[in-house]
């Protein structure tokens, strides 16, 4: 399908308006809420990927034709191999499964004003305000001394309680209302509620009762519940997390709201492309899931790990030992699936409109992220992008193009730069979300199924 003289985007319910689309639709966002109601960690997200792969037959022997491997349950990495040979690159599409959140530091409990509370240390980039007052799940794992490790969900099975931090009542906050968003709430306050009732001590004279008697409650019933004591909480990763699933938005149903679309619904769209079909592709199709990219994608599950290179060189080593490593690389190209900013009917003036990108028109191609002046970003080569638009115009698939947000507003990154420098071709392509960043982002659930049928193009052409 050649491009038209004039460039006239279509939004993707004009172009899907048929009932087997709509059909196809409702049947991937439904799949969809289901995968974001459940996995609200990015140890969630891999154990629900590495479920579903060794159901599909995937194995860690590199020397199958379906293979993967995950590392310290936080990244995962899948191939299916392909007729043509490695040396001739591979199909990459690469997604982050770590969202913004609130985690416990490691002394987290304590109490006060007869309140048990927890400590928390926010992760990635948020606005403080969202979280207060908003019902909130605890999910996360405890590491024993003994080897073991607990797993620990409370607050999004309905018989469950759930959590909260207390914002300020606003007959006391006119000097909290004075001042600067960014001042008005602080992070050391960002404490969360988990009890109220001292534990009993029934028989116990006035001088022996404990001096932390609702610490010692919230203590006694994690240790009943989990068999865990308050020095186990150094070596755990708890998060708190918006509580609740993921629901359908509007009166029409066409919209998803949860939290953790960004980046999980690359993850489920990519994953959902991969295993879409059974053949055996033209060329060897990867899959990535990331950890860390909220925080920059350091330490050693982020995209900046060796953990990449280090599974591709030993993918090479058992089907072409002969093929350099480099040469691979080279001649890969690649996608980094993550999401983008639709245009916000309410706070329009952010955006440049004639490069800004719509809910519901498609995924979104990012030529470049960074700040400002392009700092800090890959910018994709115009061959490259040439490329995708013609595989995805011949299949009929409606896309997008834009930036994130006017030119001296702000910036934000992805994982493409730290792919870029093995010199294979990469973009940042993803669905639009409203609301980024938030505890209830807001999705299209039209762009979540041309996203699919996107991601499934890339991977067989």
């Amino acid at each position: 399908m050649e491009p038209k003289m004039k460039c006239d985007p279509k939004s993707c319910w004009e172009i899907f308006d048929t009932s087997s689309h709509r059909k196809a639709m409702e049947e991937i966002c439904a799949r969809y809420r289901t995968f974001l109601s459940t996995c609200k960690t990015e140890r969630e997200v891999v154990a629900w990927g590495r479920k579903i792969l060794r159901e599909r037959g995937f194995s860690e022997d590199f020397l199958q034709d379906l293979v993967m491997r995950n590392h310290r349950g936080k990244t995962l990495f899948m191939a299916r191999r392909g007729k043509r040979p490695l040396s001739e690159g591979i199909r990459l599409v690469g997604s982050h499964a770590d969202s913004p959140r609130l985690d416990f530091k490691q002394h987290p409990l304590y109490q006060s004003c007869e309140v048990g509370l927890a400590k928390t240390h926010y992760y990635g980039g948020i606005k403080k305000y969202q979280w207060f007052s908003r019902p909130l799940a605890l999910h996360g794992v405890v590491a024993k001394t003994n080897g073991e490790t607990v797993h620990i969900a409370i607050g999004d099975d309905p018989e469950d309680p759930v959590f909260a931090i207390a914002d300020l009542l606003p007959h006391l906050s006119q000097k909290q209302a004075d001042k600067k968003v960014s001042e008005a709430f602080e992070a050391e306050k960002m404490n969360i509620y988990l009890g109220h009732a001292p534990l009993e001590q029934k028989g116990t004279s006035e001088c022996q009762k404990e001096d932390e008697p609702i610490k010692n409650h919230i203590l006694a019933l994690l240790g009943k519940k989990y068999g865990i004591v308050e020095e186990d909480l150094y070596s755990a990763e708890i998060q708190a997390v918006p509580a609740g699933p993921a629901r359908e938005v509007g009166l029409d149903r066409s919209m998803i709201g949860s939290y953790g679309q960004d980046d999980r619904i690359c993850v489920f769209t990519s994953m959902e492309a991969f295993l879409s079909s059974e053949e055996q592709p033209e060329y060897t199709q990867v899959v990535l899931v990331w950890d860390k990219e909220e925080i920059g994608s350091d330490g050693s599950t982020g995209a900046q790990s060796l953990f990449f290179e280090y599974c591709m060189r030993d993918l090479i080593d058992a089907w072409e030992p002969e093929t350099k490593f480099r040469h691979v690389m080279q001649v890969t190209k690649a996608l980094s699936s993550d999401v983008h900013a639709a245009m916000d009917p309410d706070y329009q003036d952010v955006h440049e409109k004639l490069n800004a990108s719509k809910l519901g028109y498609g995924p979104v191609f990012c030529k470049f992220t960074g700040h400002r002046g392009k700092y800090g970003a890959n910018d994709a080569h115009a061959e490259y992008v040439a490329w995708l638009r013609k595989i995805l115009n011949q299949a009929g698939i409606p896309w997008q193009m834009a930036e994130l947000g006017k030119v001296d507003q702000g910036g934000g990154g992805t994982v493409a730069k730290y792919l870029a420098i093995y010199g294979m071709d990469i973009i940042d392509f993803g669905p639009g979300v409203l609301a980024m960043h938030s505890p209830f982002e807001i999705s299209s659930k039209m762009d979540v199924y041309a996203t699919v049928l996107a991601y499934r193009t890339f991977l067989k052409n």
